[in-house]
């Protein structure tokens, strides 16, 4: 199998030496996304407004490749702080709606850049 490298201009840079999203076979799989402003490459304010903007950049990722949230079978939500989980679950339920992709929610000790969410998701695209 080959692994593609996917670009896209709907999400900040990487942090680091990896690819946003990479097409797998019948998957593309997305780094986790922080709540980053594509625009500013900064952080947006607070666990609502990182949770919206992460799950729009994974959104923008997708939709760059011809897919949609809607594609999506599996979701890795990471949170600094469970006692946020409330709200994001909220939020996350607002851009999925009927749409309920398998999920795994972990609290850890920090994020990049000092943000309180990153969400990673598995879309099946197929042959």
């Amino acid at each position: 199998m080959v692994v593609e490298m996917l670009t896209t201009p709907s999400a900040p840079p990487a942090m680091g030496p990896y690819s946003h999203a990479v097409r797998a076979g019948d998957w593309i799989i997305l780094a986790g996304q922080l709540g980053l402003d594509p625009a500013t490459g900064t952080l947006a304010e607070g666990v609502e407004a990182q949770t919206r903007q992460a799950l729009t950049n994974i959104s923008g990722i997708l939709g760059d490749h011809g897919r949609s949230l809607n594609d999506i079978a599996k979701a890795l939500v990471f949170v600094a702080d469970l006692a946020d989980f409330p709200v994001i679950n909220s939020i996350y339920a607002e851009f999925f709606g009927e749409h309920k992709p398998a999920r795994s929610t972990v609290q850890v000790a920090a994020l990049p850049a000092g943000g309180a969410v990153e969400i990673e998701v598995w879309a099946y695209v197929g042959p």
